[in-house]
């Protein structure tokens, strides 16, 4: 499985960015898909998960309200939709991929497959 991530780029605090994530499988509805972000010298933190039919969405505490993650199984992709965005929201994100059950979801190492990530920069 191949997840290519894009959308990503600069905006001032209190904008917004659209990310999506691309897949390349025909077992794409069968994941859970993830979204992460990671900012120098921090390590990889949870922002949002959705179930494989798009029933059930997960966010991190950080971004609850503000972001909004969604997907289209008929396109293989899954978005993340960031509004009032902050400077701490400045980081690479990344989108992952995950059949082992929604209890790992916020978990970095239970993700089968990630994307290459895609940077984000809000200014003040």
């Amino acid at each position: 499985v191949q997840l290519q991530a894009c959308g990503g780029g600069l905006v001032q605090a209190g904008g917004s960015l659209r990310l999506s994530c691309a897949a390349s499988t025909r077992t794409f509805i069968t994941y859970i898909m993830g979204w992460f972000r990671q900012a120098p010298g921090k390590e990889r933190e949870f922002v949002g998960a959705i179930s494989a039919r798009g029933f059930s969405t997960d966010y991190g505490d950080s971004v609850q309200g503000r972001f909004t993650i969604s997907r289209d199984n008929a396109k293989n992709t899954v978005y993340l939709q960031m509004n009032s965005l902050k400077p701490e929201d400045t980081a690479v994100y990344y989108c992952g991929a995950v059949s082992s059950g929604w209890y790992g979801r916020q978990v970095a190492d239970s993700y089968d497959y990630w994307g290459q990530g895609t940077e984000v920069t809000v200014s003040s």
